[in-house]
């Protein structure tokens, strides 16, 4: 399958986090052709503030593979990944990053700062934006406009 095929897997998981209130983003791990992580926002329903889509998709990874590392895996992410996310990929070791939205105010795949590429830092991540950039932003935008019309944020 190619990243467009891949992103609306994780598109598709971004809307389970609309189940219970939280931002629609979502992130599969794909490893040897098959889904072996997936994540959704569950930071509102679990309390807590690291259950982004991306550990989570990572966790999975991991505990299905056995080990940490996640050599010759993908992760797919509806939204540019923050500092937390950007920073457990690298130690994961994750070879490729694939996200549809940029994020310019948390953004660290190199909107607001390039964690994955960092010359300092003993791993990159291979990165490609933009891919079905348009659905995944309208998706964010449209939670958030409703949000404002009930008057919570």
């Amino acid at each position: 399958m190619d990243d467009q095929t891949w992103m609306r897997l994780a598109l598709d998981e971004a809307r389970r986090a609309l189940d219970h209130d939280d931002v629609p983003i979502g992130a599969i791990v794909v490893y040897e052709g098959q889904v072996i992580g997936r994540g959704h926002n569950r930071r509102e329903i679990d309390g807590d503030p690291t259950a982004h889509a991306e550990l989570l998709a990572v966790r999975e990874a991991s505990a299905f593979i056995g080990h940490w590392r996640l050599e010759g895996a993908t992760l797919y992410c509806t939204l540019e990944p923050c500092a937390m996310c950007a920073g457990a990929m690298v130690l994961a070791r994750l070879p490729r990053l694939v996200y549809a939205a940029p994020d310019p105010k948390a953004g660290a795949a190199g909107s607001v700062l390039d964690l994955l590429n960092h010359p300092q830092l003993n791993h990159r991540v291979a990165v490609t934006a933009g891919v079905l950039a348009d659905e995944a932003a309208a998706l964010i935008r449209e939670f958030f406009a409703r949000l404002r019309a009930q008057g919570q944020k």
